[in-house]
């Protein structure tokens, strides 16, 4: 059998939508979903559209992402704190109005890790971020990455939240990360997925990347006013979709270091523009 493992769409409906394409003219079979499926990119909705679509007609799987956590919590403490014209919770809001009762109920239903059976012989474990975190990174030499591997109980384990494609390999246990489709990093932009072939105990990797219409997209942005929305974390977003390595949270990290050396505090999402605009300028020199 033949699987795709998609991770970290973001919202990316554009490149979803030549990921699937392409993975069927390859004879996929069953797709697995990674997390984090809606994020700081246009017509969430559409993104939903295509996932239900694909679990009418294939085998699919699907695990809540880091993303999926925060439409919940937002709905569950009542809707308060995030607001539009601000770049640290303005993208957040945008994309939480585009999802229905039936899309958050869709993410309730889902786990942060769990066994699936691609065989009679090979099962595997797939997460967001590692087995116990759904925020928590598997990296290749990472003391707390060996741990979990070293107490997996199956062989291989399918991860996202990186945003890079990555194979770690310890002993006789690997861990697979195939990047990002919405917002992925040292791609230089290309959108990215992976094919899992599997045969009896034996399975093997294919990293898949493309490029896709990112102009495209970014005009979609200016079309739904993500700019207004969340102008310094949109700024961010086209660099990185643009091919830019500077992640969304290093940017973030440096704007919270500003507020605080100047205010003595700052507390996420209270974070004044001025400070998001100095660390956009420091780091991107725009």
């Amino acid at each position: 059998m033949r699987a795709a493992v998609l991770a970290d769409i973001h919202s990316n409906y554009i490149a979803l939508e030549q990921c699937i394409l392409y993975a069927v003219s390859r004879n996929v079979d069953t797709f697995i979903f990674l997390g984090d499926y809606i994020g700081e990119l246009p017509y969430p909705e559409r993104t939903m559209e295509l996932l239900y679509d694909l679990k009418d007609h294939y085998k699919c799987w699907f695990i809540k992402g880091n993303k999926e956590d925060y439409w919940l919590n937002y709905r569950a403490e009542g809707e308060k704190g995030w607001e539009y014209y601000n770049s640290t919770s303005g993208s957040m809001l945008y994309a939480y109005k585009s999802l229905s009762d039936e899309d958050l109920d869709f993410f309730g239903q889902m786990d942060i890790a769990c066994e699936i059976k691609l065989n009679e012989a090979m099962t595997v474990t797939i997460c967001h971020g590692s087995p116990y975190k759904v925020n928590e990174m598997l990296l290749p030499s990472d003391e707390r990455t060996i741990n979990i591997m070293e107490e997996a109980k199956k062989p291989l384990i399918l991860c996202g939240h990186s945003h890079i494609q990555n194979k770690i390999v310890h002993g006789e246990k690997t861990v697979l990360n195939p990047g990002s489709v919405g917002i992925p990093y040292f791609s230089d932009g290309k959108s990215q997925f992976m094919l899992l072939d599997v045969e009896g105990e034996n399975c093997s990797e294919e990293f898949i990347s493309f490029s896709y219409d990112v102009n495209r997209l970014i005009k979609e942005m200016h079309e739904v006013r993500l700019y207004d929305y969340a102008p310094y974390w949109s700024v961010v977003t086209e660099q990185v979709l643009k091919g830019s390595n500077i992640s969304h949270g290093t940017v973030l990290s440096r704007a919270m270091e500003l507020c605080k050396k100047e205010n003595g505090q700052c507390q996420w999402p209270d974070i004044p523009e001025k400070f998001w605009a100095k660390a956009v300028n420091e780091l991107y020199g725009i």
